[in-house]
């Protein structure tokens, strides 16, 4: 077959200028890139290999190997893995097939340093572009296993690539790169040079379960006379030299293993270039035995809650990887955690299909959960900030679990943060709020909205904000959902501040009051006037007590869903039956005590059942509801202000 030639798409080209100039501050890095992928391919060789007995693939000596040429100014990184057909290749590496790219691209624009841009790389599987930091060409050369022919894809990152069939290509991938030259502004170590190559190695690829070998420089003869050789006498052959020490961290005593070790082994298998914000390990012995060693990411992955995420754990058993991202060993409400988890007693042919029945998988799920969820309250103990970080950036998260995993559900409490009142920057636990309870305080009270300053402002909180009475801030989605789902927290309810009949006065106040009964008495004609008139769009009108300032406010009745939580089922598809909610009107404001004495006086002026719905209107519109007909208030509440004028 001729060789072809093949334009990048438009972003994969913007993409990879913007790898090549601005991504890394460390070059060093393209080669760990590089090993990674040859690690994954002889992985998935592997694995391979045990489920296809007819692949005819050689497995008897999987290997890394790193050739390095410096009269030719060439290192090449070759494996002898799974390889890849000429569609795979066009697939994964004549463009950038990952979802994502354009929003990588934006995202890396608006990184204002190298080290928050070098932090977005993983996120989007372009490792393999990094070889363009330091190379003018880069060719690849590969084969699948099973397959006879191989396929030649070269290019010079400049926004083409060529490809052809090969019919002499070795099984397994080689990534051969034409090096810039050294000692240059933007190239200031030789990639060819062995102690060099050495020195990435350890630092970043010493945990690679298969040898990483060099191959060995080509040996000359002494020279003539020279100690302890006899003239003409050829040198000895020299063996490639192992570069890595293939130790499993997991399987190593904590103190042979450095805290950069660990982080290497996270940046290998997560892809991300951040260090972990916490390293956990675990090891059960007993009737079923196994090993995990998992990491909590410092930084949320910017597709954490989209459909197409890969989540789990890496699965081996005794140190043969099996499965990448497992999702069996991990719930979803902490998909983001990423790691190693090595059985002893699982068969090597395991699929997917039987993880989810088998019942050693669902203890090691449990096991891992309940040992993340630990972990997470250590850090709230011991280490504030690297909590605030971890809240930050996984507590919406972690709130699902409060509806999935029951079990565990008081330890996700536990280790939840909320806003609240108390304090408008530290969030604060439910422990706290509890211990913070006004004397008779009997519940803990909540609010849902879409932010802060809404929920502060909303006509709900006016009585809590007049006589102190803490109240949590709930702004995540999610928050519209459990909350439903959690009835009480160490014997105290949660209760929305929004939803039924509130009594917040003391004992002494009610008693020096006094005058409820004969409150409702004088309001009484004008509230049945009202919930008649207004009966298409109210379940009832009645006094609150929760409003000192507003008019009016709209609230959900007891057992009822907010329509926040009837918009969330409708994006779902899932439509709910219409719920009329309530108006409560606050009989101490002169719009209701004025309109109370006008019904008095002319209960059959039309106008007063336009201020009735204007009334309603501006108690939907505070709670951040929607007008059924908004063009018919902006003429009423127009028509009433000329009145007023």
């Amino acid at each position: 077959m001729s060789t072809e030639t093949f334009e990048f798409q438009v972003e994969a080209r913007q993409l990879l200028q913007m790898v090549i100039h601005s991504i890394y501050s460390n070059k060093d890095v393209f080669l760990r890139e590089l090993i990674s992928n040859a690690s994954d391919a002889l992985d998935k060789l592997r694995l391979e290999a045990l489920r296809d007995d007819s692949l005819g693939a050689d497995v008897a000596d999987l290997h890394i190997e790193l050739e390095a040429d410096q009269e030719a100014r060439t290192l090449t990184v070759r494996d002898n893995g799974i390889g890849m057909s000429y569609d795979e290749v066009i697939q994964l590496i004549g463009t950038i097939a990952r979802s994502g790219t354009a929003k990588f691209a934006q995202e890396l624009k608006a990184a204002q340093d190298l080290d928050s841009a070098g932090g977005l790389i993983g996120q989007f599987g372009v490792g393999f572009y990094s070889s363009f930091m330091v190379a003018d060409e880069v060719v690849l050369l590969t084969r699948r296993a099973g397959e006879s022919q191989g396929t030649r894809w070269v290019s010079s990152g400049e926004g083409t690539y060529t490809l052809e069939t090969v019919e002499d290509a070795p099984q397994g991938t080689s990534v051969t790169l034409v090096l810039r030259p050294a000692d240059t502004e933007d190239q200031l170590h030789d990639y060819t040079s062995a102690w060099k190559i050495r020195e990435i190695v350890k630092r970043y690829s010493d945990f690679i379960t298969w040898p990483i070998r060099m191959a060995a420089a080509p040996a000359t003869a002494p020279a003539a006379g020279s100690e302890g050789e006899e003239e003409g006498e050829a040198a000895a052959p020299r063996e490639p030299e192992t570069l890595n020490s293939m130790k499993a961290l997991w399987a190593r005593s904590r103190d042979e293993v450095s805290a950069e070790e660990y982080h290497e082994l996270y940046k290998h298998i997560s892809h991300d270039w951040i260090d972990p914000l916490e390293t956990v390990r675990l090891q059960a012995e007993g009737t079923f035995e196994y090993q995990a060693l998992l990491f909590i990411p410092s930084h949320a992955p910017h597709d954490l809650f989209t459909q197409g995420y890969q989540r789990g754990i890496q699965l081996y058993v005794k140190r043969v990887f099996v499965m990448d991202d497992c999702e069996e060993l991990m719930p979803p409400y902490l998909r983001f955690v990423k790691g190693v988890v090595d059985a002893q007693d699982l068969s090597l042919n395991v699929s997917r299909e039987i993880l989810q029945q088998d019942r050693q998988i669902q203890l090691m799920r449990r096991r891992l959960a309940k040992k993340i969820l630990s972990t997470v309250k250590e850090l709230m103990a011991g280490s504030p900030e690297r909590y605030t970080t971890f809240w930050r950036e996984f507590g919406r998260v972690l709130k699902e679990g409060l509806l999935s995993d029951t079990d565990n559900r008081d330890a996700i409490l536990a280790v939840s943060s909320f806003a609240s009142t108390h304090d408008p920057e530290a969030p604060t636990t439910l422990k706290s709020y509890v211990e913070r309870m006004k004397e008779g305080q009997e519940h803990v009270y909540y609010l849902t909205g879409e932010s802060r300053k809404a929920i502060e402002n909303s006509p709900h909180m006016e009585a809590f904000q007049a006589k102190g009475i803490e109240v949590l801030l709930l702004t995540d989605p999610v928050d519209e959902v459990w909350v439903e789902a959690v009835p009480a927290f160490e014997g105290k309810q949660l209760r929305s501040v929004a939803k039924g009949e509130l009594d917040l006065d003391s004992e002494q106040e009610q008693e020096a009051e006094g005058e409820r009964e004969q409150r409702q008495q004088q309001f009484a004609g004008l509230l049945t006037w009202m919930s008649d008139k207004l009966s298409e769009d109210v379940k009832e009108v009645r006094l609150s007590s929760r409003l000192t300032v507003s008019p009016a406010c709209v609230v959900s009745d007891t057992h009822d869903a907010t329509p926040a939580l009837e918009a969330m089922y409708r994006a779902m598809g899932q439509e709910l039956p219409p719920t009329k909610r309530i108006l409560e009107l606050n009989p101490g404001h002169p719009l209701v005590s004025g309109l109370n004495q006008a019904h008095t006086e002319r209960a059959e002026d039309g106008r007063l059942a336009e201020t009735a719905e204007l009334l309603y209107g501006l108690a939907l519109l505070a709670d951040g509801g929607q007008l059924g007909e908004p063009a018919r208030f902006v003429k009423l509440m127009a028509s009433h202000l000329e009145r007023a004028l």
